[in-house]
């Protein structure tokens, strides 16, 4: 696996759980937590540009950010939605990644190796926006190219990043992979319940 400088990974963790009625990213997962096994499918990708956004729970997320030394940026906006938590993590990557990967902190069965497909992806055809793509579906992490950030910072539309990326969808790229978990996050207990413990 070769590490990577060049790419990042924004994985949003600031949301109150409202659903759930547990606060998602500490949910057991196998011998960890949610936010654990998700950063570890990041970091086993070859991805070293990490930043986790807290809001909600911080208290409680940090020490175990920490103890991954992952880094985070704390969004203030926890009302607004994710798309707040998008900007924040946008807003605290180095200058020089060329894109960035989305993942939900609520996300625990993404494969790395569908990280690493994307990514090859992206080496043999750089720019634009790719997908993971399953079942006929869009999933997540998109990877989103760099020139799509002056407008994720410069507002907030109405329908959030959905909205915006959608203006892209003539630069879009769909990237079939063999990972249904692309498909699944965490809202309900009883998603939760569903979830093979890998």
């Amino acid at each position: 696996m070769s590490v990577r400088w060049d790419l990042a990974a924004v994985i949003p963790a600031a949301g109150c759980s409202r659903r759930m009625g547990a606060f998602k990213p500490l949910l057991p997962f196998g011998p960890a937590t949610v936010i654990e096994r998700v950063i570890a499918t990041v970091r086993e990708s070859g991805i070293e540009i990490i930043r986790v956004v807290v809001g909600w729970g911080a208290d409680r997320l940090i020490p175990v950010l920490e103890r991954c030394n992952v880094p985070w940026v704390r969004t203030e906006r926890i009302g607004d939605g994710m798309y707040a938590s998008v900007q924040a993590g946008v807003r605290s990557l180095p200058p020089d990644a060329a894109a960035f990967f989305l993942l939900p902190g609520d996300m625990p069965l993404v494969r790395p190796a569908t990280l690493i497909c994307l990514m090859g992806e992206w080496d043999a055809r750089p720019g634009g926006i790719l997908y993971p793509w399953y079942a006929a579906k869009r999933g997540h992490p998109p990877l989103i190219g760099r020139a799509c950030i002056p407008e994720i910072l410069a507002e907030a539309p109405p329908g959030g990043l959905r909205e915006l990326l959608r203006r892209h969808d003539g630069d879009a790229r769909e990237i079939e992979v063999a990972d249904p978990g692309i498909l699944i996050d965490l809202d309900t207990p009883a998603d939760y319940e569903r979830l093979p413990r890998e």
